[in-house]
């Protein structure tokens, strides 16, 4: 390439259809990193390379190089997997991971403390269970999100097909991580990607789908959205939204975060051809420049919304249909038992942070697998990191919750805001992270607790979330209560999320420490007691007393002071 790009682009453009010397990175067993280049190729093979932030600078003081291992994510559409398969998950996590198992804000599951020697053989593990890492990574659409929760069983079934039948046409077709990790044979030339080109994607790429009313996807978060539109159990096409992306940079008002924009009304049959189309226009006009800028997100702030939908419709070969009206009423998971329209039972259980592991508090991984070992359904992971024991039948209802109760999977006695608060891993694993996250959130929400307590706000729910840098995993930007990571031990507090997932909130304060978020959060918790109305939820209250200005648009406003 003559032109300037980034880096990232060079690596993608000679990597041979993402094969890299990925090869001779594993086989050099005198590190346990990869070359920096293979390092950015092995994301669109589902794993990161990380190391233990927690030991750098004593192994520094001892002369060796870091503690390196591998994040390793999978591909689960709508984050269903068979009880078999989560059997199988659960047997690679304590015998090729750090043993345990994380579920996503992404709707699937990832594995930490990977030694390089167990990367191929884990990866062939899942395999065998039929699931794969394609994509978990890298500049590539990712795993598609879709309700995990179902009222009217038909309508849910028939969407989350769609949602796989997403997730399958925008797989990358290079044959790279079948000859690597599962020793399948060399392609002699002539290969294509259809859809991304030699050079895929310039940056990450999500997708999700929603059934109103319960947008538990978050489904304006994503690059690209599709909110399914039906007559009761008929689904009659979908709205379909782009632009969405959580990602910015601390005080560069140049990023943002941002919801995504409506482009209108399809029919079912449609959906694969717009999917690709929006696709293509962000691999055609993305930046290439700044990864910075790369999302899709900028893409349509550059081109302009009726520029964009423009190019969606000329390569899809379609024309949108005005969008229909929806209606979303929450963003968060449902606990407890749930009864679909079909006589079977959906137990969403509450799984803090997504960490599945035995601890002497709770034997969660055991009791998973005693639960998996008698289920006759399967599990459903949802985008807020929980699990659903799903398609549960009645005579089944009593056993299950019996083991779920012995092994601390029930959420008794933990409060609404608790069960409606979530956050991203962080230290020490995470590269990006400023601060701590998943590993402080729970510690945090106790003195949060307290102080909801003494004000008399307990039984509230207030959509909390944490995350340890500001590229927003753990989609905090449209939390009511978002915690950014700014460094050791401080966080932006933004405010003013509608606690559905259709508004912005804002930074509030910048910088805080421990004791200036809880006495800021005290504050703010006596006013709410005192003068909010009937039912009015924390993040209108702030915007209504004019605490925070409401971000409408983004890219002019966001940075504004409060």
């Amino acid at each position: 390439m003559d032109i300037k790009v980034n880096p990232n682009e060079l690596i993608k453009a000679n990597s041979r259809y993402l094969r890299g010397t990925l090869r001779e990175s594993m086989a050099d067993q005198a590190t346990g990193a990869l070359s920096a280049e293979d390092a950015q190729i092995s994301k669109f093979h589902g794993f990161y390379e990380q190391d233990d932030r927690d030991q750098r600078q004593q192994r520094q003081q001892q002369f060796l190089e870091p503690y390196y291992s591998f994040m390793l994510r999978a591909r689960l559409p709508g984050g269903v997997c068979t009880t078999r398969q989560w059997l199988a998950i659960d047997a690679v996590g304590r015998e090729l991971g750090n043993g345990a198992i994380r579920l996503t804000t992404r709707q699937t599951f990832q594995y930490h403390g990977i030694v390089k020697k167990n990367l191929k053989p884990l990866i062939q593990r899942i395999n065998q269970a039929m699931i794969d890492s394609i994509g978990g990574c890298g500049d590539v659409n990712r795993n598609v999100l879709c309700n995990p929760n179902p009222e009217h069983s038909a309508l849910h079934g028939e969407v989350y097909l769609w949602a796989k039948r997403i997730s399958e046409h925008l797989l990358p077709k290079t044959r790279a991580y079948h000859e690597i990790w599962l020793d399948g044979e060399p392609v002699a030339g002539g290969e294509a990607e259809p859809i991304y080109g030699e050079t895929y994607l310039p940056r990450k790429f999500k997708t999700a789908v929603a059934i109103p009313p319960h947008n538990d996807v978050d489904v304006y978060t994503n690059d690209l959205g599709f909110v399914a539109i039906a007559e009761g159990d008929r689904l009659l096409g979908f709205n379909v939204l782009a632009g969405g992306g959580m990602g910015a940079t601390h005080d560069d008002p140049s990023t943002f975060p941002r919801l995504a924009d409506e482009l209108g009304f399809i029919p079912p049959e449609h959906t694969l051809a717009v999917a690709e189309a929006v696709v293509s226009v962000q691999r055609d006009f993305g930046d290439r420049v700044s990864r910075r800028h790369a999302r899709l997100k900028y893409t349509i702030e550059r081109l302009g919304l009726e520029a964009f939908r423009a190019k969606v419709e000329e390569r899809a070969g379609v024309r949108f249909a005005p969008h229909r009206p929806v209606r979303f009423t929450s963003q968060g998971d449902r606990y407890g038992w749930v009864e679909d329209g079909e006589g079977r039972w959906h137990l969403t259980l509450y799984i803090e942070n997504g960490r599945v592991a035995d601890t002497p508090a709770a034997s969660l991984m055991s009791g998973l697998r005693e639960i998996a070992g008698i289920h006759r359904g399967e599990f459903r992971i949802t985008p807020n990191q929980n699990l659903i024991i799903a398609s549960v039948a009645e005579d089944q209802k009593t056993a299950i919750e019996s083991l779920a109760r012995q092994h601390g999977l029930l959420v008794d006695r933990r409060s609404p805001t608790r069960l409606a608060s979530i956050a991203c891993v962080a230290l020490p694993t995470c590269p990006q992270a400023m601060a701590e996250a998943e590993r402080y959130l729970p510690e945090l929400l106790q003195k949060i607790e307290d102080i909801a307590f003494r004000q008399g706000i307990d039984r509230q729910a207030i959509v909390m979330r944490m995350t340890g840098c500001p590229n927003g995993c753990a989609r905090p930007y449209v939390a009511e209560i978002g915690l950014v990571g700014k460094g050791p031990g401080r966080y932006n507090l933004q405010l003013g999320g509608d606690g559905i997932g259709l508004r912005l909130n804002r930074l509030y304060r910048k910088n805080l420490n421990e004791g200036e978020l809880l006495e800021s959060l005290e504050g703010l918790f006596r006013l709410y007691a005192a003068e909010r109305l009937p039912k009015e939820r924390f993040g209108d209250f702030v915007i209504r007393q004019g605490l925070v200005k409401p971000v409408i648009n983004p890219a002019e406003d966001y940075h504004e002071s409060a």
